[in-house]
């Protein structure tokens, strides 16, 4: 069984376990509250939204001023930019004539294509097919 403490009571040793529980529940709490950073911080967005909107701001222009500085060096070719130049010309001058000459040649081939589809559906069918 348990020892008596001294001069107290069961009922006054219970009453204070129950005390030092509600106690440290309460202290639980509080420490918990102290370290939620979430909601800390959404509860100060939410009172006071315009020093955290200007430090976005902020954050977002010194990131890309941190990133534009950092400038890429280019080097071409001089020789090798001309024959792709001149190459995209060809290519360019190539595909042009191609559209011209499709173009033309378009009617002489919808007349022979319809010929051909025109001669299969005139003819009648040799006898039918059933089943």
């Amino acid at each position: 069984m348990a020892k008596k403490s001294g001069n107290k009571s069961d009922t006054e040793l219970k009453l204070q376990l129950e005390r030092s529980r509600e106690d440290l529940a309460r202290r639980l709490e509080r420490v918990r509250e102290e370290v939620d950073v979430p909601r800390k911080i959404r509860r100060s967005v939410e009172r006071e939204p315009v020093p955290w909107i200007i430090g976005a701001i902020a954050v977002g222009l010194l990131i890309t001023a941190v990133i534009s500085r950092k400038k890429k060096k280019i080097y071409v070719d001089t020789k090798a930019a001309r024959a792709s130049k001149s190459a995209l010309l060809e290519a360019g001058f190539l595909l042009g004539a191609l559209r011209v000459v499709a173009g033309l040649l378009k009617p002489v081939i919808l007349n022979f294509v319809e010929k051909k589809l025109g001669s299969y559906t005139s003819r009648p069918r040799s006898g039918s097919k059933s089943f």
